[in-house]
């Protein structure tokens, strides 16, 4: 992986990084993303392929997705609409300086892939603690791509065999664990297998255009309630000041979107930090406004009574809403095999990293140990998938490292790329930085304790 001259910690690379290795981990970059290679002498004279407003489409498709089921139960747990709005706009602003950092560090370090930044700005240690955190953090998100099928093929098949109130029969065909299961062997594990994804643009397109359907059915169904909707009670305050914080996981893994958004950065006809600052502000206001209406008509459709999946609440024959329910297996059954494939790139350049493999050598061993890969992932997914009754639970879980993603690593590479000027005196602005930083860093700690300890001792205990 060639070193461009500008970069900031130069040297870490000596410990005993392949380049080869380099090269595979790149396969991280967003499905929807064309760059100029790396070396190329034209990189950062704005010969990217992505315009502002491209980019835009790419950062709000991969903020948003199936995280949105769960934000009315992020809206009842945070204690009702104000707190829930309240709560997304101050973690906006943190989530847009996240994402605008990681582009000035991009910038400064030459590095394309989240991955590579945080390795060229922060050293060894933080660089393998990410790829690790965006390995587990794929993987518990395939697990919730799992729970999600079963959910709405509970309701589907409810509907389908006239049972509304009896979500899936004894038969052990209309089972969820045999649902599930025979969805992921016949579609999910093949689209995994392959060493290359074309259909991925595709699948990206399709997203979008469920996660807006979604979202319109759900205000639709708030505006023209449905007769036999019982009124519920619709919690106006948090039970508790520390209920509030419950919200941040569904938040964090609604908005992330920063592993993906280096290598847009970089494929933009002019990247400028300036326009990427124009870009992610526009794109994280169309996703706020996507999650405001789901999470707000969501839960005043249903109150404290809504379900960690708000689909979950509507009625089996709902035709608006079924379809819905065949809009998000469907992004779902192509997102899967999409995370999966990313998890597998950070693995496999942690893997050539330390065994100092080449991708030469490695050409025989590499489809067998892909096929091990794969279908070791596929099975433990899918064994914790049939295990884990809701999303909430396993979004209680990645949400937190959602929120390293978005506050920690972007935090800890501000303070190292400032500490790496040199400079005679330190500005008030230099010192500024280094605070926001710091506050950054400790509020994306605090988030991901928090999450973690809550979902472990409550969550995962119960």
């Amino acid at each position: 992986m060639a070193q461009g001259t500008g970069s900031i910690n130069s040297d870490y690379k000596d410990w005993e990084w392949s380049d080869d290795a380099g090269e595979r981990a790149r396969l991280l970059q967003s499905p929807s993303v064309e760059t100029v290679p790396k070396n190329s002498e034209s990189q950062g004279n704005g010969l990217g392929a992505t315009s502002a407003l491209g980019a835009v489409f790419i950062v709000v498709n991969a903020a948003l997705g199936a995280g949105l089921l769960n934000f009315p139960a992020a809206f009842s747990m945070a204690g009702g609409v104000a707190a829930g709005i309240a709560l997304q706009m101050c973690m906006l602003i943190f989530i847009i300086g996240g994402l605008v950092i990681l582009a000035y560090c991009s910038q400064a370090s030459n590095e394309r892939t989240y991955q590579e930044v945080v390795w060229a700005v922060c050293g060894k240690v933080p660089g393998v603690l990410c790829e690790v955190a965006i390995a587990v953090y794929t993987f518990g998100t395939c697990i919730a791509f799992l729970i999600i099928i079963g959910d709405q093929e509970d309701k589907i098949i409810a509907a389908l065999v006239k049972e509304p109130e009896e979500v899936g029969s004894s038969c052990w065909y209309t089972d969820r664990k045999f649902t599930i299961s025979i969805t992921a062997f016949l579609l999910i594990l093949p689209l995994s297998i392959p060493k290359e994804i074309g259909f991925q643009k595709y699948a990206s397109s399709l997203s979008v255009i469920g996660t807006w359907y979604v979202t319109a059915v759900i205000i639709i169904k708030y505006i023209w309630p449905d007769k036999e909707l019982v009124p519920v009670e619709i919690p106006t305050s948090p039970s508790t000041w520390t209920a509030v914080f419950n919200a941040m996981p569904t938040i964090c893994f609604g908005f992330q979107c920063h592993v993906s958004s280096v290598p847009v950065f970089n494929s933009m006809k002019q990247p400028e930090v300036k326009t990427w600052g124009a870009v992610v502000t526009a794109a994280m206001v169309i996703a706020l406004f996507v999650y405001t209406g789901t999470g707000v008509c969501g839960f005043l459709t249903f109150g404290a009574g809504v379900e960690q999946d708000v689909l979950m609440s509507y009625p089996s024959n709902d035709i608006p809403v079924a379809l819905a329910r065949a809009f998000i297996i469907l992004c779902v059954l192509t997102s899967y095999p999409i995370l999966h494939f990313c998890g597998r790139a950070v693995l496999e350049g942690l893997w050539l990293r330390y065994t100092g493999i080449t991708v030469e050598e490695d050409v025989v061993r590499e489809r067998r140990r892909r096929l091990l890969q794969t279908i070791s992932w596929f099975l433990l997914t899918l064994l914790l998938a049939l295990f884990i009754p809701d999303i909430g639970k396993v979004i209680s879980v990645i949400g937190g490292l959602a929120a390293c993603f978005i506050f920690v690593f972007p935090g800890l590479c501000l303070i190292q790329a400032k500490l790496s000027e040199i400079q005679e005196t330190r500005a008030i602005s230099w010192w500024a930085q280094v605070s926001y930083g710091v506050f950054m860093v400790t509020l994306g700690a605090f988030i991901f304790g928090q999450t973690t300890a809550n979902a472990i001792f409550v969550d995962l205990t119960a």
